[in-house]
Formats: C-alpha cells, structure tokens, sequence
C-alpha cells in the first residue's frame, strides 16, 4: 500500500541564498538553508595533506584548503584508503576490520590522502573527515573503496531486501563497476533499469574524480556535492510527496533536466511557482521560521515546551502551562506528554538539533504512561532522515536522544549572539550595576586621591536608581572620597554599559 501524497517541497532561490522548506499536511516540517557566501561542504571529496598528527587524541589534522584544518579521526580512517603504498593488509581487510588502529600508524605528517566531508565547520570547530568515500544518487550510494552490497534498513520485506541485493550484484558484474553499493530506501519499488543508470552515473562520476586525484596536489577540491536545489530533489523526493514547487524560472529548468536524466518518475511532481506573492509567504512558511527561532514553543492543549541549546547539549522541558484537563492529574499530564513527544519530534527536525538532547517530560507515575510516551516519540522520529536514537526514561524521568550533527541548527545559522549580553539571555540589573559603579569610584579614589570630581555616564534605568534608591549611598560615598560624583545619561549605553570620568 503506497503511502498518502501528503508533503510538497517549496524551494524559493535568491541571488543570496537557496531555501528548501519540506511541509507535510500543510505544516513546515523541515528547513535546509544554503547561503551563497557560505555553501555547505558535506559529501564534498577532497585531496588533502596531513599537518598534525596527535596520537594522544587519535586524529590527525588536514590541509584541505578551508580557514580552519578539518579533523580526521583514527575510526574514520582505513589502513589501504590511506597509505596506498601497497603493503600490509588488504582492502577487504581494511573495510572489515572493526579493531580501531593507532593514528600514527594510520597517517603521517606531510602525507597526501584523499578525504570526504561528513560534518561541516560547527562553530570554532573544523569539518570533520573520513577516508571511506560514499557518492550518494537517487536509489543507491556507491563505495569505491568497498565490496559490501547493503540495504537500507527502513526497507524491512525480507523478500524486497534479497531481491534488491540479487539485482545489484549481477548490476556490478555486468558493467564491470568495481565498487560496493547500498541500496536507498527510494530503491524499495524501483525498477531494474533505474538502478542500473544510477549505477552508471556513480560509475562515471567516481571515474572523473579519479582523475582531478591524480592531476592534483593537496589541497584540492576533487568533487563537489549538488547545490541545494538539486540535492532537495535526489534526497527528498519520495512516494509521500505531492509536488515539488520551485520559484526560479532558471532553478525549475535545472531541476527539470536533472530530473529527466536520473529521475524520470519525479519530473511530473515539478513546478514552477510564478505567483507574485512570495512562495513561502502562501504556504505560512516564513511565520513558522521565526516560531522555531523562539525558545518557548506553545502546545494545543495549553502546555508548552522550553528549548535551549548550548555547546554541550540541547535540553527540552516540557510544561503543562494552562492546561488543567477533565479528569485527574495524571491524565492530564499524560496527555501532555504525549503531546510534547510528536512536538518534540518535529522540532528537532525543524531546527535541525543535534548531538545530545535531554528531554524533561512532565513526571508519570503510571509505567504504561510512559511506554505510551516513548512509543508517540520513536513513532514520530521514523519520518527523521538524520540517524537518531532514543533511550528509555532514566530513573530521574528525563529521555536522551543523540541525533546525528551533519550541518549547523537553524538557530546558528540565522542568530547570532547578542552583543549586548553575549549570548547569556540576561543582563545584570540595575543594582548590580550601581554597586559596580561604587566599588569603581572607591578603586579610582585610592589610586588618584587629588581627583576634583567624578562624572558617571550610564543607562537611563541605571541614573534614576542612584538618583533614586541609592541616593544616600552615593551621598555617603561623595562625603568618603571629598570630591562630588555627577551624574549624566547616555541613551545609547546599555545596562551593563557605564563610563567614569575624572576631573
């Protein structure tokens, strides 16, 4: 049974950025921002140089011509993918072998190596590398360096999963294409010939970066992954998928041949939107995009949930808020929960969370409560693309969930930290910043005791407390150091901003 149409793919181009927004029944589900000053670089291959080797960290860093090295781990690097000298074990070997191999003997300093991105630049951290090459196509991922025939785990028919692998082998030994394979989940009701020209296309893109290998000296860019717009249409377009709307009149053509040639079946799904009102602005797109740059994220039923992200991890706290319910306390926080878990879900994918995340649900004191709970939660994640995983309650009632970190979230891509409170969210307050401005006044008495007078320059909210509050304590302190303290407002300090002048 084919699965509902359900989700339509917007992709809105501009001269500065490419924007594709994936909605399923009318609601934005996932956000993937390519900008043109800062192009993500994942899937990318690459010549790089060694130019540090840390055995105490297990990972060597590479020249791969970006403002930071990149970093590549000693489990992500196989034996014959990088020494190439011939000796030592075989590649077979390599591949198979699960015993995690020293770095410095993987690698050495000065050494060339080919590399493939896996996690773009994240913050004041490097791309993160592998040396086992994947070149992904619309129904199989080709492995150069490989012999594996593998299926994607979300084909789960038994019978689908050996016939697939049946056709893949005698695919690779009739055009000759050395290499191993995995088969996509979009490969689950595909045809033979479909496999076979994703095959070819795998077969002659690996061959051409093959050959910018061997031409070159590190660093060099040896392959390039699709632009965005392209990539939407070999990673996102499945049976669930209704149309696919694009307002680039130059962009739907490119997508369109694209298309014709590897993926004959999705070009009826592909239109061009010529509506004067922007793309994003019809399908509510835009609003939803700034609700999912707020930290507090409201529920139907009145509860909401509370999200912060931070170097280490992401914490969600899930909150009844107004909801009350019709029957006890229980029931009404069981059904928050279980409201929170699709949210939760949903958010993750939306703001492209990753790494760690600790969700606080609200306590349930009824074990099938919580099985319910954490069934609605996995439940929702299935739709997830990005590999995640989710762990049973902890004794505390808190649920951990890992989820793969390939690209920067949604909020570090369009925030920034706040130049007023540096990313904390809080200032100090207006007392706090008065006992400062006395504890500086005493500093700079004792060090220019001739001083004839000292001038405060603040905030407003900052001059109406020591005129206010703290006027006796300034009186007293006037009297302490013999020489007046005046006071003047600059309406362009913030709060914690304050100036002392000396006279």
């Amino acid at each position: 049974m084919n699965p509902p149409r359900n989700e339509e793919i917007l992709i809105n181009i501009t001269p500065q950025e490419t924007r594709v927004a994936i909605v399923e029944n009318g609601m934005l589900q996932e956000l993937h921002i390519e900008r043109a000053d800062a192009k993500g670089i994942v899937g990318n291959i690459y010549k790089g140089k060694i130019v540090r080797v840390l055995p105490g960290m297990q990972a060597a860093f590479v020249e791969i011509g970006l403002e930071r090295t990149a970093f590549l781990h000693a489990r992500d690097a196989k034996p014959m993918l990088i020494t190439g000298d011939g000796s030592g074990e075989t590649m077979e070997d390599a591949l198979e072998s699960k015993e995690e191999q020293p770095i410095n003997k993987l690698v050495r300093e000065g050494q060339e190596i080919l590399v493939q991105v896996v996690k773009d630049p994240i913050g004041s951290k490097g791309a993160r590398l592998t040396t086992e090459i994947s070149i992904p196509s619309r129904y199989l991922v080709y492995l150069p360096h490989g012999k594996v025939v593998g299926i994607s785990q979300r084909i789960s028919d038994t019978t689908t999963r050996d016939a697939l692998r049946s056709v893949i082998d005698n695919l690779i030994q009739e055009k000759n294409c050395p290499g191993g394979f995995i088969a996509r989940t979009s490969a689950e009701t595909t045809q033979e010939a479909e496999l076979q020209q994703d095959m070819q296309v795998l077969c002659r893109l690996w061959a051409r970066a093959a050959e910018i290998d061997k031409a070159s000296r590190a660093p060099a860019l040896v392959y390039e992954d699709l632009p965005l717009a392209l990539r939407a249409l070999r990673d996102f377009v499945r049976d669930s998928v209704s149309k696919v709307l694009i307002d680039s009149s130059e962009t739907y053509n490119k997508v369109s041949k694209l298309a014709g040639e590897l993926i004959p079946d999705a070009v009826k799904l592909i239109e061009h939107y010529p509506g004067e009102r922007p793309i994003f602005d019809l399908y509510s797109v835009e609003d939803e995009i700034e609700r999912a740059l707020q930290r507090s994220v409201p529920l139907k039923s009145g509860g909401h949930l509370v999200i912060d992200q931070t170097e280490a991890m992401t914490t969600i706290d899930v909150n009844t808020g107004s909801f009350v319910g019709k029957k006890n306390l229980d029931e009404t926080v069981f059904k928050t929960n279980l409201e929170a878990a699709r949210a939760v879900a949903r958010q993750l994918r939306l703001r492209n969370l990753g790494g760690i995340i600790i969700v606080d649900f609200i306590d349930m004191h009824i074990k099938s409560h919580q099985n319910q709970v954490l069934g609605a939660l996995e439940r929702s994640l299935v739709k997830d693309s990005t590999k995640n995983n989710v762990t049973e309650f902890s004794a505390l009632g808190l649920v951990e969930i890992t989820r793969k970190r390939v690209r920067e979230s949604l909020g570090h891509q369009l925030m920034e930290d706040c130049s007023v409170c540096q990313g904390r969210g809080t200032l100090k307050t207006a007392q706090t910043i008065c006992n400062e401005i006395f504890r500086e006044i005493m500093r700079e008495a004792r060090q220019y005791d001739e001083a004839n007078m000292y001038m405060v320059i603040a905030a407003q909210d900052v001059i109406d407390r020591l005129l206010d509050e703290e006027s006796n304590n300034l009186a007293d302190l006037q009297e302490f150091i013999g020489a007046p303290i005046q006071l003047q407002v600059e309406a362009t300090y913030f709060q914690e901003q304050y100036d002392i002048v000396l006279t």
